[in-house]
């Protein structure tokens, strides 16, 4: 009996932030999967592992949680003034799916180095030491991401002493700039209600109020209190608990509705990536996963953020985005939170410890708009060659 062999394709293994995941440049990708379709995410979900019944990905590159079930495609970009052009997919662990809805704030911050590598970035504009300025077109949304990556000796420099909360090693630090990240897509505008609060009404279980933004990714905020929550929670007082799991999938489905992302709740199913859910409360005293202490004085808020049905382990970078341009604006949830008032900055605490997280926002013949959200995070490559994969292509 014949069996097909096995392919391989370029690839590297990156972590970016606090999520990890496999770059490939769009060229070195079999034909068929080089634009979109079945052809293509049928390679990645093989690659990554899934789908698995067994909820492990046992035979693939994923490591069975959102932040590691992640896959990025980078070419040279096709925009005028970038350098290039990411692509993210977000690969389900169980089920067949591929969800292109949403960027990867954390691996936003390993293209810009990714990019440097493998030549797609233009030399004349890398410098041999000091900072390349990358200059990235997000394509799953339409937006302008610029990373600050820092050079060595011509190459990336990867070490250092920047420590970031949910990564066990400090490395160096990588500036990333999010131009604009109101997204103008299917949700509409950065507040899609035209409402700063919402009273977000979900048959059977209540009537919440909610912050929904569309920034850095489509965000639906609640108060922890309304939840039963204290904003101090940890993975495993949440993602142990089957009956709160589906309530707050149930509470983002009709949030969906609410912001114009899907027409009915039963379609939240086929887009799990995005919007996502969280919640926020005042400071308070707790222990993060790493049995850090964070002091209520550390911290302007706290907040809790759910990823393809899971509480994340800290926090996505694209919803710190949405944290840091909801906070800049007086009267969200999550500026109340922090204390309400105008601020440009805020430090929340999450699951593996803090944050600190800016934004610039002002109102624009009456309609609020942010130019831009920053964040530090950090990158480095944990393996790079071949991926093996049988593909019939």
């Amino acid at each position: 009996m014949a069996h097909a062999p096995q392919i391989k394709i370029p690839a590297t293994y990156m972590r970016g932030g606090t999520s990890k995941g496999v770059f490939f440049s769009l060229t070195d990708l079999p034909e068929a999967a080089r634009v979109p379709g079945p052809a293509r995410d049928a390679l990645l979900m093989r690659v990554i592992g899934s789908p698995d019944p067994y909820g492990k990905q046992i035979d693939g590159m994923g490591a069975a949680t959102s932040s590691t079930s992640k896959t990025v495609i980078i070419s040279r970009s096709t925009k005028p003034d970038h350098d290039v052009d990411y692509l993210f997919g977000q690969v389900a662990i169980d089920t067949a799916f591929v969800d292109w809805s949403g960027n990867c704030g954390n691996l936003s911050a390993a293209v810009g180095p990714f990019a440097i590598r493998n030549g797609l970035a233009d030399a004349a504009r890398v410098p041999k030491d000091g900072v390349a300025i990358i200059r990235i077109w997000q394509a799953n949304i339409g937006k302008t991401i610029i990373a600050h990556v820092p050079m060595s000796n011509g190459e990336v420099q990867e070490t250092g002493d920047f420590e970031l909360d949910g990564v066990t090693f400090p490395a160096a630090e990588i500036v990333v700039e999010f131009m604009d990240p109101a997204e103008e897509g299917d949700g509409g505008a950065l507040f899609p209600t035209g409402n700063l609060v919402d009273d977000l009404d979900v048959p059977g279980i209540g009537t919440f109020k909610a912050t929904m933004i569309n920034s850095g990714i489509p965000t639906i905020f609640l108060e922890a209190g309304a939840l039963g929550y204290t904003g101090t929670e940890l993975q495993e007082n949440v993602n142990s608990d089957a009956a709160a799991l589906k309530k707050l999938e149930t509470i983002r489905a009709y949030g969906a509705v609410k912001m114009g992302l899907i027409a009915k709740p039963e379609e939240a199913a086929g887009r799990q990536h995005t919007p996502k859910i969280a919640w926020v409360a005042k400071p308070k005293d707790y222990t993060a996963s790493s049995g850090k202490k964070i002091g209520v004085g550390d911290v302007d808020l706290l907040v809790r953020a759910m990823s393809m049905g899971k509480l994340h382990h800290a926090m996505m970078g694209t919803a710190s985005v949405a944290i840091a341009t909801a906070a800049a604006i007086t009267g969200t949830l999550v500026n109340l939170a922090a204390g309400g008032g105008a601020r440009e900055a805020v430090c929340f605490g999450h699951p593996s410890g803090t944050l600190r997280v800016g934004s610039k926002a002002a109102l624009v013949n009456g309609e609020w708009a942010v130019s831009k959200a920053v964040m530090s995070r950090s990158a480095r490559v944990l393996m790079s060659g071949w991926v093996h994969v049988p593909f019939a292509g």
